[in-house]
């Protein structure tokens, strides 16, 4: 697999879980781009602090993670499309099986409810 990104440029936000991107920030997989815009706000990996010890929010599947974000908040495919292209990413980025299985695994399991919420708004 073929990945490239760009840099992501970002401020924290208030609650200091949070990042705003202040630039465009695009990742390339085999050739499928998605760009998130400027403004776009993310907290890498959402994971309850007390599970950071084994997978905190940062980590080299960053970028899989705001990608995911972003895909969740436009909502232009299904959702099991979006995991699927988060576990891609992930793989790309050689995140190791294990945790991006427990990644995938948990977002698949507890992603819809965050799903449904940003589909009312």
């Amino acid at each position: 697999m073929r990945l490239e990104t760009t840099t992501l440029s970002s401020d924290m936000c208030d609650s200091g879980r949070r990042v705003k991107l202040t630039k465009p920030y695009t990742v390339t997989l085999n050739g499928i781009s998605w760009t998130i815009p400027a403004g776009f706000v993310t907290d890498f990996a959402s994971v309850p602090r007390w599970l950071w010890w084994i997978v905190p929010p940062w980590g080299r599947y960053f970028p899989a993670a705001v990608v995911h974000d972003w895909l969740y908040s436009i909502q232009d495919r299904p959702r099991e499309n979006a995991d699927k292209i988060f576990l891609l990413i992930m793989e790309a980025l050689n995140t190791p099986a294990w945790r991006r299985q427990i990644m995938y695994r948990v977002v698949r399991w507890f992603g819809e409810s965050t799903w449904k919420a940003i589909k009312r708004d």
